[in-house]
């Protein structure tokens, strides 16, 4: 490894092996070269003369790809694409007359992107299915162990840890809706020549528009794509970027919005991460025990997030049949968007699967803030022993006020329930009896077994050969 250069830390740090090879220099030119064997074996089937020695010339070299000769071709001719043909071309002689016959690079470049870019939703749709049923044995767990709720980050009404859970399932379930649209609608560019005419194609075959249907039908299903592009210019249209790129912020957004959450409640000391026996916190406090992994997928997830705009305006940008400025940002937002994605989900899921509870320390703090909880409970008590609704609420603004002031100013315990106990407004009710948290959280874990059942459950029966094998570790 040289370490004079930059090293992209998606590649080196974060992201999988596995998605690191789907964009890699191989796995792109090797995709190359089996595109421009699907179009030799099309066009020899629909009559052209193209011979058998020639293509299995092309069948029996297609991964050994001299990547310093095809780098002095690029040098030479300023084009990838024709560098690879003409380094191709040496390797087999035969082959070298009907390579990139009739085709334009993007038959290559965009055809070869939407196969990785296929490759690499499948890879992330395992990773989030594994992510979404560890959450849901996290929610179970935890279906009925009472939480204080926030609203706008302040204490509210009860919850439990399990509810909260199936909320950070329930977006994860939402991007799997996108991710599966995204798979079933993602096209392929076809065969359609320089500007999406097909008149290359039309002359090799003599005018017959029939044969050069054909061949586009026939490579689209050789690659393993039901449909292509119905028209093209050069390029296939950028919106399918764009529409890629947003199931990706989207999948960025749920994990950033999970990681935040898990963040905020270590801080409260209430659920913690996992953290390895030697694990180092802070080199100057040894005693802290940071949020490593959610900071650093919300890290990440910002980052993938980012790369959204720049391919928007790409689509908004391409003029008329394509412009070329369209290459270096696509080069560089799509892959590491992707990359970026698979290190959150490596992430998600390691969280998910280590997330320590404490149940004495949750409960310490949502019996901090109940009294404030249980007034509705105390007020309705008051009204059935005989009290009027609108004084008895006065009574309680004007106790909550001056408890909620002693707390924060003398930072001492709430005695709302004492005050409401000694007020004669009060006299005819069990106050401290409507102190019981599971009183206030509602249908929260009855929530959680029905989403687990009408959601999780078919969900591991759909996926069930992506719930096997080990999570992927941490490389850092």
């Amino acid at each position: 490894m040289a370490h004079d250069v930059y090293d992209n830390p998606l590649i080196t740090r974060y992201a999988s092996r596995e998605m690191a090879r789907i964009w890699s220099a191989q796995s792109k030119h090797s995709t190359w070269r089996r595109l421009w064997i699907a179009l030799a074996e099309c066009q020899q089937e629909l009559g052209l003369a193209i011979t058998n020695p020639q293509l299995q010339q092309m069948r029996e070299t297609v991964d050994a790809i001299d990547f310093d000769v095809a780098a002095g071709y690029e040098k030479q001719l300023r084009h990838d694409v024709m560098a690879h043909v003409y380094a191709w071309g040496d390797q087999v002689p035969l082959a070298r007359p009907i390579i990139h016959l009739g085709a334009t690079s993007c038959f290559v470049t965009d055809n070869s992107e939407l196969i990785q870019m296929r490759e690499s939703l499948l890879l992330l749709r395992k990773r989030l299915v594994q992510v979404i049923d560890q959450l849901a044995t996290f929610a179970a767990q935890y279906r009925s162990l009472p939480c204080l709720g926030f609203t706008h980050l302040q204490s509210a009404q009860p919850v439990t840890v399990g509810k909260r859970a199936v909320l950070w399932c329930w977006d994860l379930l939402l991007d799997l809706e996108e991710l599966e649209h995204r798979l079933k609608t993602l096209r392929f560019r076809g065969v359609k020549g320089t500007t999406g005419t097909q008149a290359s194609f039309l002359s090799l075959f003599g005018g017959d528009h029939g044969k050069v249907e054909e061949l586009d039908r026939r490579v689209t299903a050789r690659m393993g794509f039901t449909e292509a592009h119905p028209v093209t210019g050069q390029t296939y249209s950028r919106k399918s970027d764009s529409q890629v790129m947003a199931f990706l912020n989207g999948l960025a957004q749920s994990c950033h919005k999970a990681g935040t959450d898990i963040r905020i409640l270590q801080h409260r000391r209430e659920i913690e991460e996992p953290f390895e026996k030697s694990q180092i916190g802070s080199s100057a406090m040894a005693y802290k025990r940071n949020p490593m992994r959610s900071e650093r997928m919300c890290s990440l997830a910002r980052f993938a997030m980012s790369l959204q705009a720049g391919i928007d305006a790409t689509m908004a940008t391409q003029w008329m049949e394509r412009t070329l400025d369209d290459s270096a940002i696509r080069r560089l937002a799509i892959p590491q968007a992707f990359l970026a994605a698979d290190a959150c989900l490596i992430l998600y899921r390691n969280i998910s699967d280590g997330l320590v509870v404490y149940p004495k320390t949750i409960a310490r703090n949502l019996e901090a803030e109940l009294p404030f909880m249980a007034t509705e409970e105390i007020l309705m008590a008051g009204v059935q022993a005989g009290g009027d609704r609108q004084e008895l609420h006065e009574v309680i603004r004007t106790h909550s006020q001056a408890a909620a002031d002693r707390v924060k100013r003398e930072a001492l315990p709430n005695d709302l329930l004492q005050r409401l106990e000694a007020d004669p407004a009060f006299s005819g009710v069990d106050v401290t009896g409507t102190l019981d948290a599971a009183r206030f959280t509602g249908r929260s874990a009855e929530q959680v077994d029905r989403f687990l059942s009408e959601h999780i459950e078919p969900l591991r029966r759909r996926y069930a050969m992506d719930l096997t094998g080990p999570s992927e570790s941490l490389r850092v």
